[in-house]
């Protein structure tokens, strides 16, 4: 055990966040906290690293045992480049690296004694040196810097220069380059685009030491995490296994306690109803019973009422019009701004029904296109062609259109006022907005509040074609979740943008990869896409192996290939030569049984024949077994 929390508890004021969170963290687990917005996961991390102090309980950390941390939220560094930040960390390994030389310069002049202790000290200096991989940091800062999307171009770029996003990804970079034996991290994939989540992905998976995440990228965690901390109103429970099985397992836990507590009130109810009966006749005895019955009832231990299983978010919703089978049609889109260009000649075509994921790296031009399609910005050039009946929803996270002064119901209802009220209400069900939730006003909803109101606006809408820019963005789990069954119950057409990998595997029949060479389409969810690109790398990889090894033995494999292709060719010949020298033995001998045959003995003409063909014969023989001999020797 490196780190047990022990019984955690915090509140503001009368609010409690958490109430008594148990779970430990061996060496080398990789361990996810999961909950809703705002359970206390961020809390509980700042607990953990006494930057909030909690109510009652304690962290424990093992001896020796060091802990690094990525907030969401970062401190800016301002006097340093993008390189220097990372080789910041490396101090101790630079300082002992210059001392190292120091003393291999002091050493030219010492003799006896003296020299031996100083061999003796580079020795142990270069033995930390080597402990701290002193010869590798550099070649670390490289990889590390790459991994998280930053071209070498880039390293020289003062850190005051960059976006928040970056800022978060030097402070990744140089969380990672120090390894501490514990590695909090939250939310460390909001500003990463696919290709550095995966390369996070690989880094953490190998990673020598603990790490602890708070994260809402459910495909990240599935492919690192072995334990899920789940806290949910206030109390922890803990799951082996990872985010599939936490899910998997969640859902059957919370259906045993729901059966187990309506069981459980159906029993109340039962007694209940007897008690009163046995009491309606007003009897010694039926009351007796009924104040045994009573003090029973009372003795029972009353099963809390589980969180609310949403039902509701299995409902179906269906366009009022349906739209023809071509729904979009691009050919030849190109977009630029000055000098640079976003994107040329791209083209796709969906049908109707489809759920297609446009991925690609950040900067490619996906929302772009998104706009372009919506008359948002103008193209350069190209076609679009929506099909028949085709009408577009547009969810635009920037640019969420809502009244801050309305309430959730009104927005809706003012919305689509010939909606009935059933129905406004079961969608919001169906986005978490249950009980007196619909008439809370927009202006103090959360950014991921606002975004489940639009979006349920936009699926109550009367359009057959949702074109959605990242849904999922500021969306905890459990709103992810609403979000996919309702997208995947749509009857209509979907093409988004986003870069919630298990979002896009659980939602997408298609994915179209936007990459500087153009746009290529993977029938088939984001595994399949991730196969695809796995097949593809494997054979190209083995064409570069192949090439390289041309290239440097090529003269010596191709003439080894022209000899074995000569001796193939010689082997062949010789057994074609040795066919026709059998074929030809017997062949004169057949002659010469012929010419001896009786009848054939006084005809002339026959025997002349006969002759012929010997002679011919035996003269193609004899050209045969120089043939045949030429080739022997040629061995």
């Amino acid at each position: 055990m490196v780190l047990a929390c022990q019984n955690i508890s915090k509140a503001y004021g009368i609010t409690e966040i958490l109430n008594n969170i148990n779970f430990h963290i061996e060496a080398k687990e990789k361990l996810a906290i999961v909950g809703m917005n705002g359970a206390g996961k961020s809390t509980l991390l700042k607990i953990i690293m006494n930057e909030e102090e909690a109510d009652d309980g304690q962290v424990v950390i093992g001896k020796d045992i060091s802990i690094g941390y990525l907030a969401q939220h970062q401190n800016a560094y301002y006097d340093k480049t993008i390189y220097e930040e990372l080789l910041s960390v490396k101090q101790d390994v630079i300082t002992l690296q210059e001392q190292m030389r120091e003393l291999e310069q002091s050493m030219k002049n010492l003799e006896g004694s003296e020299l031996n202790e100083a061999l003796e000290r580079y020795t142990r200096m270069n033995h930390t040196f080597e402990q701290q991989d002193g010869y590798a940091f550099e070649s670390q800062i490289t990889g590390i810097l790459k991994g998280l999307g930053f071209a070498e171009s880039e390293f020289n770029r003062p850190v005051s220069e960059l976006s928040g996003g970056q800022k978060t990804r030097v402070s990744l970079g140089r969380l990672l380059l120090s390894r501490p034996d514990i590695i909090l991290l939250d939310e460390p994939t909001n500003h990463l685009d696919l290709n550095s989540i995966r390369w996070l992905e690989g880094y953490l998976s190998g990673y020598d030491g603990a790490v602890i995440i708070v994260s809402h990228d459910r495909y990240f965690l599935d492919r690192i995490v072995t334990k899920v901390v789940e806290i949910e109103n206030t109390k922890s429970t803990i799951y082996h296994g990872n985010y599939s099985y936490y899910a998997t397992k969640r859902e059957e836990v919370r259906l045993s306690k729901y059966r187990a507590y309506m069981n459980q009130q159906a029993e109340i109810k039962h007694q209940e109803e007897v008690i009163a009966k046995l009491k309606q006749f007003n009897r010694e005895k039926s009351i007796k019973r009924a104040e045994s019955r009573e003090k029973m009832l009372d003795r029972i231990e009353r099963i809390e009422k589980p969180q609310e299983i949403h039902d509701e978010m299995r409902l179906a919703l269906t366009p009022d019009i349906e739209s023809g089978n071509d729904v979009l049609f691009i050919e030849g889109l190109t977009k630029s701004y000055g000098s640079h260009t976003l994107f040329t000649n791209i083209g796709m075509d969906i049908k109707r029904g489809e759920k297609v994921a446009l991925i690609g790296n950040n900067g490619t031009g996906k929302t772009t296109i998104l706009k372009i399609i919506n008359q948002l910005i103008p193209k350069d050039s190209g076609r679009i062609t929506l099909g028949a009946q085709v009408h577009i929803g547009y969810y635009d996270q920037e640019h969420q259109m809502l009244n801050p002064e309305k309430t959730i119901f009104d927005e809706l209802h003012d919305t689509y006022p010939n909606m009935t009220n059933t129905k406004i209400r079961n969608v919001l069900a169906a986005f978490l907005f249950t009980g007196d939730d619909v008439f809370k006003e927009i202006k103090d909803l959360s950014g991921g509040e606002r975004g489940r109101v639009s979006l349920a606006k936009l699926m109550l809408s009367n359009a057959n074609f949702l074109i959605l820019d990242e849904p999922t963005n500021h969306l905890d789990i459990t709103s992810k979740e609403i979000l996919e069954n309702a997208l995947k119950n749509y009857t209509g057409t979907i093409l988004y943008v986003s870069h919630d990998r298990y979002f896009i595997n659980q939602t997408a029949t298609r994915i179209l990869d936007l990459s500087p060479n153009g746009i290529t389409s993977y029938i088939g969810n984001y595994d399949y896409y991730i196969e695809q690109q796995l097949v593809s790398t494997a054979r190209t990889e083995e064409k570069t192996v192949i090439a390289k090894e041309e290239s440097e033995t090529k003269k010596d494999w191709k003439r080894s290939k022209e000899e074995q292709a000569k001796e193939r060719k010689r082997q062949n010949d010789i057994k074609k030569t040795e066919a026709r020298i059998e074929e030809l033995e017997q062949f004169i001998s057949s002659l010469d049984e012929e010419m001896a045959l009786p009848e054939n003995a006084t005809n002339s003409a026959k025997l002349s024949e006969i002759a012929a063909k010997q002679a011919e014969a035996n003269e193609e023989l004899e050209k045969l077994y120089e043939v045949w001999e030429t080739l022997s020797e040629e061995a």
